[in-house]
């Protein structure tokens, strides 16, 4: 005796997952989400459908809906293969993948860790709860306690990692492990080692906006002139009147860019250059010394011009005495 029930379409709803919305759609492209809440459409009720009928009926073109099947077996939503699409149960893989954690701890390693995590599950609920409206996703948590082991940060500076990438370009995991792996760089460990890189920081803030001002752009610095700066600022120490001095030396360059600046303070930098007084020392020797060269150039050459003068006169006049 078979058992079936009546699913009107109707009456009927498609379950999309949470962690699905958490973890895979934030960062999708608008077309991949269509083409994966349709499949689960269709697998609720085991219907059939080729790449030309999702195409049709998602109004989308044919290369689009593959790209987006590729995308979603890459970040593991689904398998594909020449003859079905297979969804993956995502709740099962996130329960996997947390279980797989848990086994690679000892016993003593555990009890350590329930100790150690007692502020710091205090300031992952912090993050939840400010960050992720209290529905922050599991995978989060695996993240933030990876990150704890690995950059060895105190429980108030993962706090405020999360706050300045919020505050800056949002919680991408990407985004927020490279500015992690950044100030771990930087030596970034506890909360006076990030007072200390926001003093810094705001002070390399205040010079990239009179760099912008200077040179009047009309736009923000790219990542990579951003680089120079930073280099100039956090790595040399340089404060924004040496950096005004090189900027001055590109008045009358057809197209100054910052490679040029930056040759000019690294020569600076090279030759133990570090008050404003030094360098234009310096920089007046270099031109004493330049000007010398170019004199004793010209006077080689006026030289050589007089010998060639002399030398043609003289033939000149020979020939003219045999005639």
């Amino acid at each position: 005796m078979e058992i079936e029930s009546v699913n009107k379409i109707l009456y009927s709803d498609t379950l999309v997952s949470d962690i699905f919305i958490t973890e895979y759609m934030p960062s999708m492209n608008g077309n991949f989400v269509k083409v994966y809440i349709y499949c689960l459409f269709l697998s609720k009720y085991g219907k059939q459908a080729t790449i030309e009928d999702l195409s049709k009926k998602l109004e989308l073109g044919i290369d689009e809906v593959k790209n987006a099947i590729c995308y979603l077996e890459n970040v593991g939503a689904l398998k594909w293969s020449d003859k079905n699409i297979v969804l993956t149960d995502l709740k099962e893989k996130e329960i996997n993948k947390i279980y797989r954690l848990k086994l690679g701890s000892t016993p003593e390693e555990a009890v350590l860790s329930s100790e150690r995590n007692k502020k710091r599950n205090s300031i992952i609920s912090a993050i939840n709860n400010n960050f992720f409206q209290g529905v922050m996703s599991p995978s989060w948590y695996t993240n933030i306690d990876y990150w704890f082991d690995r950059f060895k940060f105190d429980e108030d500076v993962m706090y405020t990692l999360f706050q300045h990438c919020y505050d800056h370009k949002g919680l991408s995991p990407n985004y927020i492990e490279k500015v992690a792996e950044s100030w771990y760089n930087k030596g970034i460990k506890n909360a006076f080692d990030v007072d200390k890189y926001y003093l810094e920081y705001e002070k390399l803030r205040e010079i990239r906006r009179n760099i912008i001002r200077k040179l009047k752009l009309t736009r923000l610095l790219t990542e990579y002139e951003d680089e120079y700066v930073e280099k100039w600022c956090m790595e040399y120490k340089y404060d924004f009147e040496i950096i005004e001095l090189a900027l001055k030396k590109t008045t009358g360059k057809t197209n100054p860019n910052f490679r040029y600046i930056d040759a000019i303070i690294t020569e600076w930098y090279n030759n133990n250059l570090r008050q404003k007084e030094e360098i234009i020392i310096y920089e007046g020797k270099k031109k004493k010394e330049f000007s010398k060269a170019n004199e004793a150039h010209k006077t080689q050459s006026n030289f050589e011009q007089r010998k060639h003068d002399d030398s043609y006169f003289d033939n000149l006049y020979k020939n003219i005495s045999k005639k």
